[in-house]
């Protein structure tokens, strides 16, 4: 039977034999190890390639200083395992309670052996189907009509071992470093083989050129043995606390910050890097000066025949020669493996380290070819979690789901509910989601409404970018209208240059919630799913086209939305008014009453009530809403007349329990209007 399957997988193309695949996952990282759970579990035929001998060989290395600042929060005084997915940005997504990251580190900022470890079990322990020690170094492309995207990927391993596959997902993450060559480049240690020994550097004066997580890492390391360090960059310093981009710079690392403000010593500086020049003196120091200083001189012709820029400015900021010079600018995506047939071209800008993708997750260049992980970070570059492993894991199923759809005819999964829970749902899911949470203004929740609104139905975490494609990506029809539940921060309190610790900088009251800062829910209505048109024309910053009605949450300290006034209600009348129905729920009396004297019920007691479902009401539930206000203190007197005091109570049981009131027969009789 073995030798048969394996007969069964070899294809011939071109007199080469390949083996074929429906899918093929390049890298064992997070994201590919992500992919191939979602691929397994759908039974689906894959294989994933591994240069290294085993997962995460990326964690193996770095960072170099071993601390992750991808945070591991043990207690949350929560049970509830999708909640605490909130404030675990490690585990990855699986149907096995003993692979969270917890079980792995009781670090806050774990050190990155955990993740090695984390990654190896998670690869073994689910039986994932992952080929070690193969690194492709060729891919292309081979025409044809059957095949499921018009063409097959042909991949090329070290061992010029072929691979035919169907799909594509490229899960190779961002490994190389990104290299600025100026006059003088190369004297300039690189961070990935620079010493991580402090005691390499005492007595040494430094300078970083980057400014980025890795340049502080590295800072933070050798801060207390130099004699001053400098950090050199063409951008300023970007707080992750002040921007919300988790990707700038954590408090972890900032120590340099410390010592620059406080004048001890250390220093930032901003210029671009291209405009820099470095030259060696006889005793081995490294002088700063800019390349239109050299005037095409050779850097080696010697220190006294360079003009420096203290020559003509005698307080040059960095006059002072340097020990040693290091380079932590980061890493960018390696294109070199793919033909130009695939036309997988940078993108643009601060963008241009990564691939060009849709928001699909899918190559602009080519069908059937999707990004995973950080190298798929150009949607929401900036702007959300993308690129880190507490959001590529969300965007990673979502990417799965897509496919299913697309290839097997699997429609995104969905519930349907009565109308009745629409407020509930929504609550339920903006208190618990962790991908709604950690993709904020990314992945939303899509409501579509049933005809009438009598029904509606609940797809959660599908990519906003495509919201237009939704029909086509989803197999889901939205032709009544639809509810979009994203998170948001407010519209300016993030930025590089934000005091985001200003006096009132909360909102409180609910009549204010559009100007809530924090991270809150945001629900857009819309009357019909909107166009590809509309989508490239939304407004700049928003996630979403200008929709017919828009309803913010207001933020919360907690981040509980489950305050009855403040949270529930305004969400409610919010729901009502773009529905026009009533999504209360009433006591059995009130469904009664509203027989006699409405010429429409609400949905909760056309659903609930006459179709006998619900609560069986009692005097003493009827006694405690009057109480509350809830209910007026209607008596059975009137209808029971002069019965004996002994036969009332057996028929107001009787009557509490007649669910059976036949509505549209009444209709004719009553003339009332709603009340």
């Amino acid at each position: 039977l073995g030798l048969a399957l394996y007969a069964g997988s070899l294809r011939v193309a071109s007199g080469a034999a390949f083996l074929y695949h429906d899918y093929c996952v390049i890298g064992a990282g997070p994201s590919g190890l992500q992919a191939a759970y979602f691929l397994q579990q759908a039974s689906r035929d894959y294989v994933v390639f591994e240069r290294s001998h085993a997962p995460g060989s990326f964690f193996a290395l770095y960072p170099r200083h071993r601390k992750l600042i991808s945070i591991n929060k043990r207690y949350t005084g929560k049970s509830n395992g999708e909640f605490n997915l909130r404030h675990d940005w490690n585990s990855l997504l699986s149907h096995d309670r003993q692979l969270l990251f917890q079980r792995y580190s009781r670090d806050f900022f774990p050190n990155a052996d955990a993740m090695v470890r984390y990654l190896e079990d998670f690869a073994s322990l689910l039986k994932l189907r992952v080929q070690y020690n193969t690194a492709i170094v060729h891919v292309t492309l081979e025409r044809d009509g059957q095949a499921w995207n018009g063409h097959y990927f042909l991949l090329t391993d070290q061992d010029r071992q072929n691979y035919k596959c169907s799909s594509l997902l490229v899960a190779t993450g961002m490994w190389v470093p990104n290299v600025v060559n100026f006059p003088g480049s190369e004297y300039v240690e690189g961070y990935e083989t620079v010493s991580i020994n402090p005691e390499d550097f005492a007595g040494q004066t430094v300078l970083i050129l980057g400014r980025g997580n890795s340049a502080f890492e590295t800072a933070e390391n050798i801060l207390g043995v130099t004699n001053f360090i400098h950090m050199v960059s063409r951008s300023r310093v970007r707080l992750s606390w002040a921007t919300h981009y988790v990707g700038d710079l954590r408090a972890i690392n900032n120590g340099l910050l410390d010592t620059y403000q406080l004048k001890s010593l250390d220093g930032l500086l901003e210029g671009d890097l291209e405009d820099l020049a470095i030259v060696k003196d006889k005793k081995g120091k490294l002088h700063i000066t800019l390349r239109f200083y050299l005037d095409n001189r050779n850097t080696s012709a010697g220190i006294d025949s360079i003009t420096l820029p203290q020559d003509e400015l005698d307080n040059f900021a960095t006059r002072a020669p340097y020990d040693r010079v290091i380079r932590c600018l980061g890493w960018k995506f390696d294109f070199s493996i793919y033909n130009r047939s695939l036309r997988m071209m940078p993108g643009k800008g601060n963008k241009k380290k990564y691939p060009q993708i849709k928001p699909s997750y899918e190559s602009r260049g080519t069908r059937g070819l999707f990004v995973l992980g950080t190298a798929s970070h150009s949607v929401d570059f900036r702007k959300s979690a993308g690129g880190f492993i507490h959001g590529f894991r969300y965007t990673t199923r979502a990417v799965h789901r897509l496919l299913e759809n697309r290839h097997h005819g699997v429609p995104w999964p969905s519930t349907v509910y009565p109308i009745t829970q629409l407020t509930n749902s929504i609550i339920k899911r903006v208190n618990e989601a962790s991908g709604l949470y950690q993709m904020f203004s990314v992945l939303a929740d899509i409501i579509l409404l049933r005809e009438n609104a009598t029904a509606f139905e609940y797809l959660e975490e599908y990519p906003v970018g495509v919201l237009a494609e939704l029909e086509m990506q989803t197999g889901r029809k939205a032709p009544n209208g639809l509810f979009v539940i994203i998170m948001e921060y407010g519209r300016n309190f993030s930025g590089a240059d934000k005091d985001v610790f200003y006096y009132n900088r909360a909102v409180g009251e609910a009549q204010h919630a559009w100007q809530s800062n924090f991270l809150h829910p945001v629900i857009y209505y819309y009357k019909r799913l909107p166009t590809e048109h509309e989508m490239r024309l939304r407004p700049p910053d928003w996630p979403l086209p200008r929709p017919d009605a828009v309803h913010h949450i207001v933020e919360d300290f907690l981040t509980d939305w489950t305050a009855p006034n403040a949270h529930i209600l305004p969400l409610r009348r919010f729901l009502e008014n773009c529905l026009s129905t009533d999504l209360r729920n009433f006591f059995a009396e009130s469904c009664f009453l509203f027989a006699f004297t409405r010429q429409k019920l609400p949905p909760f007691c056309q659903q609930g009530y006459v179709r006998m479902q619900g609560l069986v009401g009692s005097e003493g539930l009827r006694r405690h809403a009057v109480e509350a206000g809830l209910l007026e203190d209607y008596t059975l007197a009137d209808f029971l007349g002069d019965r004996p005091p002994d036969s009332r109570e057996g028929s107001q049981d009787q009557l509490l329990r007649d669910h059976a009131i036949p509505v549209r027969p009444l209709q004719h009789l009553v003339n009332a209007k709603d009340e």
